[in-house]
């Protein structure tokens, strides 16, 4: 296993940190790793009978407009809070959606390689519409409901990449196709 010698904070903000870190790996040899650390984040699969419910935004760091699940997370500490609620926030915060059942699909690393970050992904079913309460970024956010067949067109055109989104749909094995 690599171990940790040394760490040094290379830079942070509000929302991440980035950490260098001298190790030394099981054959003896020293290298380094940068890591990015962020806390957990929860992604809800939005599902009625026939169909998903979808957010698009601009997304930054790829420039582009993306199809994906609302996800997200606090914006403040957590405070006790869990990820199912984070999840349920994140529903009605982007979609205006109240779920009547969540269930959790699992935990997937986000990019191991280099984050600690991880995200829980939750089933919602029982969905009762109502407002959104959408975040300043998220102003020009865009909701809609799509069946199987037009989410899997979406990923084949390559509107539909968010990894971590995809993970969800491989999660739900099959349930709802």
């Amino acid at each position: 296993m690599t171990r940790r010698i040394t760490g040094r904070t290379v830079y942070r903000n509000a929302w991440m940190t980035v950490r260098e870190d001298a190790v030394e790996r099981p054959d003896g040899s020293r290298g380094v790793y940068g890591v990015v650390d962020k806390p957990d984040f929860a992604l809800v699969v939005p599902a009625e009978p026939g169909g998903f419910h979808l957010v698009e935004q601009y997304r930054y760091p790829v420039g582009g407009r993306y199809w994906e699940f609302p996800q997200g997370s606090w914006s403040e500490p957590a405070g006790g809070r869990g990820a199912e609620e984070l999840a349920a926030a994140e529903l009605r915060e982007e979609t205006g959606l109240t779920a009547g059942t969540m269930r959790h699909l699992g935990r997937v690393h986000v990019a191991y390689g280099y984050a600690s970050q991880g995200c829980h992904i939750f089933l919602a079913t029982d969905l009762v519409a109502g407002p959104p309460a959408r975040e300043a970024s998220e102003s020009d956010l865009v909701h809609r409901f799509v069946t199987h067949a037009e989410l899997r067109q979406l990923v084949a055109d390559g509107s539909f990449t968010d990894a971590v989104s995809l993970a969800a749909l491989t999660l739900l094995d099959g349930r709802y196709r």
